[in-house]
């Protein structure tokens, strides 16, 4: 009777796992969902959030340091994470209340409670409170308003999962 042949220990896959960042692939690139987005394993804090930018493909990484900076700058003691592979962020004890979402043609910016916003944003949702600002390849736009929306997104209850 032959011998089968020795399987590869599980602690192989598991150790060739831990050399990659997580939501990476073995060459080290990005896990990128359909459309584009990518794939971060959910956890709270800033880190997540970072590699989330960091792999977001293409314009669209300079155009989530840009949105990440902003949102800092507008709210210093914002709360962030990543869940269901979108950056989330938030105000301790309030909820959620913006998040970003990558898409193959733009990044949508989601505010949860958008629709009680000055001047609300422009694309509605099929939820009656939320509403999205999408940002395609080299539209402009206006650091000045999605500040405004910001600071007023974070003022209001926020979206609890």
């Amino acid at each position: 009777m032959a011998e089968k042949p020795a399987k590869k220990p599980a602690t192989t896959r598991k150790a060739a796992a831990a050399r990659k960042p997580a939501g990476a692939k073995a060459d080290g690139k990005p896990v990128l969902l359909s459309g584009g987005n990518p794939q971060i394993a959910k956890a709270d804090g800033d880190e997540a959030v970072q590699a989330y930018i960091a792999a977001m493909p293409d314009w669209k990484s300079d155009v989530g340091k840009r949105l990440d900076a902003l949102i800092v700058r507008t709210i210093p003691d914002v709360r962030k994470a990543v869940k269901w592979n979108s950056p989330l962020y938030g105000v301790e004890g309030q909820g959620w209340f913006v998040g970003l979402h990558c898409f193959t043609k733009y990044i949508k910016i989601a505010f949860f409670q958008g629709a009680s916003l000055q001047l609300p944003p422009p694309v509605t949702s099929r939820h009656q409170d939320t509403r999205y600002f999408h940002i395609h390849a080299d539209d402009p736009f206006e650091d000045e308003l999605l500040a405004r929306w910001i600071a007023q997104a974070a003022q209001l209850p926020g979206w609890v999962p």
